[in-house]
């Protein structure tokens, strides 16, 4: 007998759209072949789908109804409940219903339930500030459980809702996780702390940086253009950050900190709201508030003294340099 696909339905709230303009740049393979590889078929999503007005809204309510199975549902952008909890600020278009009351609908119909990005986990950038939108997550709002459909919630899969946070995600961390899901091989062993799928926040976003000997030796960077270590000055997180972005390569190549722009931890509750500028490392004492994972403050200002008090001049002169200012020479060879 011919297994039937698994029917996949996406739907975006409030949100940039950032996450799907990622996930179609999807490589090796792309987006659709990946899909196909694991047997999903996608009954709507609002960018790759032809159908619109009473073609969408039909689909949603045969799925609502029961009369279409769905396996996987992926919600993208964070959930409107404004004004005052009615939902009133973002109504699904020829249907007077929020779009709030639709996810819940289709939640509970649901196999599976994931949240595609930062803003549809914990509220993300749309929640930032006055939060006049009374945005946040599927499960979390910001990093207090509850959001819309509350932290006990689960999917007919047994399963909470799945949190693939990131501003934006990068593509493989969904199709890695819905091929996962497909192949029965997804449970709750396979999710951290904050729901989040282990295959990419078991690393940090330091593991794998090209900057890595910079900040073995703290040769700190004092410019976004310049190649030393940003933690020191420019507010990088990557030591704290649960992601696999520098091991992981974005569009072939690179991540954020290859660009030359500090981790801003996208793939955490709260993110959107560090206290201080993105690129600034707020200090007490010169020592950096936010330190790596684990360490002990104590252990971090010996181990920082020792290191810069080693620092070689090659480390110490490109580190405040945008290019290579000293290549690494072998000490036995002389010099022409």
């Amino acid at each position: 007998m011919t297994k039937r696909p698994l029917n996949l339905l996406w739907l975006q709230s409030g949100g940039c759209g950032g996450c799907t303009l990622s996930l179609i740049g999807a490589e090796g393979p792309d987006l659709l072949t990946s899909f196909a590889a694991a047997g999903i078929e996608v009954l709507w999503h609002p960018s790759l789908s032809v159908e619109t007005g009473r073609d969408a809204i039909a689909i949603l309510e045969r799925v609502v109804s029961g009369e279409t199975p769905l396996d996987m549902l992926c919600l993208e952008g964070s959930v409107m409940r404004g004004p005052n909890g009615t939902g009133r600020f973002h109504v699904m278009a020829g249907t007077e219903r929020p779009v709030m009351d639709w996810i819940s609908d289709l939640a509970a119909v649901a196999g599976h339930v994931v949240a595609v990005g930062s803003c549809a986990a914990f509220g993300g950038i749309t929640a930032a500030g006055a939060n006049h939108v009374e945005a946040c997550g599927l499960a979390y709002d910001g990093t207090e459980p509850g959001g819309l459909l509350g932290y006990g919630f689960r999917a007919k899969s047994g399963l909470p809702v799945i949190n693939i946070a990131g501003c934006p995600i990068h593509p493989d961390w969904l199709t890695e996780t819905l091929h996962q899901i497909a192949a029965g091989r997804f449970d709750r062993s396979q999710l951290d702390e904050w729901e989040r799928p282990v295959s990419y926040t078991n690393h940090l976003v330091h593991h794998g940086c090209s900057r890595n000997e910079f900040y073995e030796f703290k040769a700190s960077a004092e410019r976004l253009c310049d190649l030393g270590c940003m933690m020191e000055n420019l507010g990088c997180k990557g030591t704290q950050a649960r992601a696999d972005c520098n091991i992981r390569a974005w569009n072939g190549s690179g991540s954020c900190l290859d660009g030359g722009y500090p981790c801003i931890n996208c793939t955490s509750p709260g993110f959107e709201e560090p206290g201080h500028s993105f690129t600034a490392t707020p200090k007490v004492s010169g020592i950096p508030v936010g330190l790596p994972t684990d360490m002990p403050k104590a252990w971090f200002v010996a181990l920082a003294a020792l290191s810069k008090a080693a620092t070689p001049v090659r480390l110490k002169t490109n580190a405040m340099s945008d290019h290579v200012v000293i290549a690494p020479h072998d000490k036995h060879k002389r010099r022409p």
